[in-house]
C-alpha cells in the first residue's frame, strides 16, 4: 500500500496543474476509493497517443485503488466540445456518435483494466433533462462569464459566430460531474473552463467540489503542435505494430523524454535513469527503442513489439540502405515544410511535381513506411530517414 507521500508523487507525475491539491489530500486521507472522472466525446473513430495521456493517469490512479469512471460523451458528443475551435462544430448525428462510441469502449481497455472501470454513457442522465432543468442549468451562469473562456472572447471580438448550444457544452459537461458525484476530473490543459465548471454546479447542487486535475497535451511527430489526426502527426493505438514502431522512432530525442513521462507506465526512477545512461554517453537510438516496443506491446503484444523491433533493424541496419548515407539539413519555419518541398530540397527529385507524382505512385517511404500524401507537413526538431524509389535515400534532419 502506497503512503500518502507516494501516492502524490504518481499523481503529480506528468501532471500540469492540480486544482485544488490541498483539497486533494484531504480526500485521499479519508483513505477510501475515489471516484475519478475523465470525459471523451467520441467525434472520431479512432483513439491516438495523446487520448492515452488522461488514460495512463487514470491506470495510475486504477493501481492505487481508486475507481475509474470513464464517461463516453454520447449526448454531448453530438454539440461538439468548442474548446480552442474558431468556429461553429459541425453536429454529428447519433448514429456516427455510437459507432464510435463502440470502438472508443473496445479500445479503452488496450490500458485499462476492464473488471475495474466503469463506463458510463452521459446520454444516460442528459436525456433525462426536460427543458425546464436545461433553463435552469442555463442560468447558473452568465453570458459573460461564458465569453471569460479564451476561444468564446476570441471568437466573439473577431466577429466570429457562436451558436447558443455551444455555451450548453461546459455547462452539461459540468452536470455530468453532479450525475457521477466525481471526486476527482482529469482533463487536458485546454479544458480547464468545463473542468472548473464542474466543481462549481456541484457545489450549486449541494456536493463536495471535485478536484480538477490537468495534463498537458501530448505534442505530436513533429514535437511542436498537440497531437491531432487532422495534423496527420499522430500514432494512432489501432495503427499496425510496424507503424507505431517506425513513427515512435521518428520522434526527436528531445520529445521521447516527453513520451516517457506521459505514456510511459516506467516508473520514474527507471525513466531518470535511462536519462543517466544518455547523458553519460549511451545512444538515445537504444532508449527510443525500449520506448517504441513498449507502446507496441500496450496496444498488441509482446511478440509484436519484438517483431517490429526486428524489422526495423532489418530494414535500417542491416544493409538496406546506404551505410554513407547523405545528411540533409533543412530549416523549417513556424508553418512547418509540405513533404513534397521536403523531398525537392533533399534533391531526391528535381521539382516539387516530381515528388507530388512519386507520392501517388506509392514510391515514397519515411523511415521505412509508405506515405502518399502530399499535405503531409513537417516541423523542426525532427529527423526521419526519406526513400524515393529504391535507390535515392537521405537522412534529412529539421530545425
Amino acid at each position: 500500500m502506497a503512503t500518502l507521500d507516494e501516492t502524490l508523487a504518481i499523481i503529480r507525475r506528468g501532471t500540469d496543474e492540480i486544482l485544488v491539491e490541498e483539497e486533494l489530500i484531504e480526500k485521499l486521507k479519508k483513505n477510501r476509493p475515489l471516484r475519478v472522472k475523465a470525459g471523451f466525446d467520441p467525434t472520431a473513430p479512432d483513439l491516438h497517443l495523446g487520448h492515452t495521456v488522461l488514460l495512463t493517469k487514470l491506470r495510475q490512479l486504477q493501481e492505487l485503488g481508486h475507481e475509474i469512471q470513464f464517461l463516453i460523451g454520447d449526448f454531448t458528443g453530438m454539440i461538439g466540445d468548442p474548446s480552442g475551435k474558431n468556429e461553429t462544430r459541425p453536429p454529428l448525428t447519433q448514429e456516427q456518435v455510437a459507432a464510435n462510441a463502440i470502438t472508443y469502449k473496445n479500445q479503452v481497455f488496450k490500458i485499462l483494466d476492464p473488471q475495474k472501470t466503469q463506463v458510463l454513457f452521459n446520454s444516460a442522465w442528459l436525456n433525462k433533462l426536460t427543458p425546464v432543468d436545461v433553463i435552469k442549468l442555463a442560468a447558473t451562469h452568465t453570458v459573460a462569464r461564458m465569453l471569460e473562456r479564451d476561444d468564446f472572447h476570441k471568437r466573439y471580438t473577431s466577429g466570429q459566430p457562436i451558436a447558443i448550444h455551444e455555451f450548453l457544452y461546459p455547462l452539461l459537461q459540468g452536470y455530468d460531474s453532479v450525475a457521477m458525484q466525481a471526486d476527482i476530473e482529469l482533463g487536458g490543459t485546454d479544458q480547464k473552463f468545463n473542468l472548473l465548471m464542474g466543481r462549481e454546479l456541484q457545489k450549486h447542487f449541494g456536493q463536495p467540489a471535485q478536484v480538477v486535475m490537468m495534463l498537458p497535451l501530448l505534442p505530436g511527430l513533429d514535437g511542436v503542435k498537440k497531437m491531432s489526426k487532422s495534423l496527420g502527426n499522430y500514432i494512432g493505438i489501432d495503427e499496425e505494430p510496424e507503424q507505431i514502431f517506425g513513427k515512435v522512432m521518428s520522434i526527436s530525442d528531445e520529445t521521447m523524454w516527453t513520451y516517457f513521462e506521459l505514456v510511459s507506465l516506467r516508473s520514474l526512477e527507471e525513466i531518470a535513469a535511462l536519462r543517466k545512461c544518455v547523458t553519460e554517453g549511451g545512444n538515445p537510438r537504444d532508449i527510443k527503442f525500449l520506448l517504441a516496443e513498449e507502446m507496441v506491446e500496450r496496444f498488441h503484444s509482446k511478440e509484436a513489439a519484438q517483431k517490429a523491433r526486428d524489422d526495423f533493424i532489418s530494414r535500417f541496419q542491416k544493409g538496406q540502405i546506404p551505410e554513407d548515407l547523405e545528411e540533409v539539413l533543412l530549416k523549417v519555419d513556424e508553418k512547418g515544410m509540405a513533404l513534397p518541398h521536403i523531398i525537392k530540397a533533399a534533391q531526391l527529385t528535381e521539382s516539387t511535381s516530381d515528388a507530388i507524382r512519386m507520392l501517388q505512385q506509392g514510391a515514397v517511404r519515411i523511415d521505412g513506411e509508405k506515405v502518399q500524401d502530399k499535405n503531409l507537413l513537417f516541423r523542426a526538431n525532427q529527423t526521419i530517414i526519406l526513400q524515393v524509389g529504391k535507390r535515392r535515400f537521405a537522412k534529412v534532419i529539421l530545425k
